[in-house]
């Protein structure tokens, strides 16, 4: 599987971005996909993930109400739609795809332990 993210911007607070992961390679399905951010000096973490075939979901606190991710499983692409946007949303997200059937084991887990990953895309939210 290969996954390419776009999507990410230079944001003012408050302001929102959607990034988009598209897959490629093989159906996501029976596959959990989630979206990882680093920052700089900081350990990647999970901050959303959704098993492809049923949508179910999982979010970190510290995004719970501003961000959403969904699916468009005839693209074969997981959205992040991320809303009132913090500084200290700034990272590099990354999308990266498992065949984990648990969202929140797929968002908790050793970044080295998942078997597919994006390039990232840079968001900042900044004034």
């Amino acid at each position: 599987v290969q996954l390419v993210e776009s999507g990410g911007a230079l944001v003012q607070p408050g302001g929102s971005l959607r990034l988009s992961c598209v897959a490629s390679g093989s159906s996501l399905n029976d596959h959990s996909v989630g979206w990882f951010r680093q920052a700089p000096g900081k350990e990647r973490e999970g901050v959303s993930c959704i098993y492809f075939s049923d949508g179910d979901t999982y979010y970190a606190d510290s995004v719970k109400g501003r961000f959403t991710i969904s699916t468009d499983n005839a693209k074969n692409t997981v959205y992040l739609q991320m809303n009132s946007l913090k500084p200290e949303d700034t990272a590099v997200y990354y999308c990266a795809a498992d065949t984990l059937t648990t969202v929140q084991h797929m968002c908790a887990a050793v970044p080295d332990h998942l078997d597919y990953w994006g390039k990232g895309t840079q968001v900042t939210v900044s004034s």
